[in-house]
């Protein structure tokens, strides 16, 4: 049994590509609902959000745990690595996705700020050696807007608009979702980008980390059990609301 982590809804973006690869896998889908947003609080406090999600998800009997947020990433997975032996993987941007296929072309990476400021990024684009090709963005607010289910409106667009209005374009080749709550925006992004800029995550990237490290169900029910910080979600209305996360990823999944 595979678990996915998040601070709210945006990690259900790579459970949901998990579940496409690994059909048979049985999977927990633990959402912080009681703390998010991540990206606005303290480096310690994520910390102990975190580990708090470890111990209850380690209490489940869980074989390995995806850390499907780039902040949480960001903030404690070499803790967690040093304090629980089972396999951890975290998420990265798709930086070197993006240079690989354009080497010579710049990049826009958005993530949480707490994502942009902190130092794995700034590693990150070190090793790459990616200074004058990587630049970065915060984008908060989209947290927001993807935990309401509000993906299409008005202000959606306003606000993208006016964070990516000073980037000239012709020099960019790749804008990489640093965030997995970003992911239900494609669509207002492709809208908004020249047809020439990709949009990338790391979803693939990160299963594809998950199946290298783990020994996983070829037989198994594939089955899902989803817990708000600990609580197991069985209302109704909060299954509704999860399948029309879902339903999103589904449409959102092929656009780049």
């Amino acid at each position: 049994m595979i678990a996915f982590f998040d601070s709210g809804m945006g990690g259900l973006s790579v459970l949901h590509h998990a579940r496409k690869i690994l059909p048979h896998e049985e999977f927990i889908f633990y959402a912080d609902e009681d703390n998010v947003p991540y990206g606005t609080k303290s480096p310690a406090e994520v910390l102990a959000c975190v580990d708090a999600a470890f111990k209850f998800l380690i209490g489940q009997g869980v074989g390995a745990i995806v850390v499907a947020c780039n902040t949480a990433t960001s903030v404690a997975v070499k803790v967690m690595r040093e304090k629980y032996s089972l396999p951890i993987i975290g998420m990265e941007p798709a930086l070197k996705l993006a240079l690989d296929t354009f080497p010579a072309r710049k990049v826009l990476v958005t993530a949480t700020a707490i994502t942009i400021t902190g130092k794995k990024i700034r590693r990150l684009i070190e090793r790459l050696h990616a200074k004058d090709l990587a630049e970065l963005r915060a984008l908060p607010r989209l947290v927001e807007f993807a935990e309401r289910q509000e993906f299409t409106s008005a202000a959606v667009e306003e606000y993208l608009r006016g964070e990516l209005a000073s980037y000239d374009w012709e020099k960019f080749s790749s804008l990489v979702l640093g965030c997995t709550h970003f992911n239900y925006f494609k669509d207002t992004l492709r809208r908004i980008l020249p047809p020439h800029v990709r949009i990338l995550d790391g979803n693939a990237g990160t299963v594809n980390e998950l199946i290298r490290r783990t020994n996983l169900t070829t037989d198994g029910r594939g089955a899902i059990e989803i817990f708000y910080s600990g609580r197991l979600v069985t209302d109704a209305a909060e299954l509704a609301r999860l399948e029309k996360f879902l339903r999103r990823l589904d449409d959102m999944e092929a656009i780049t």
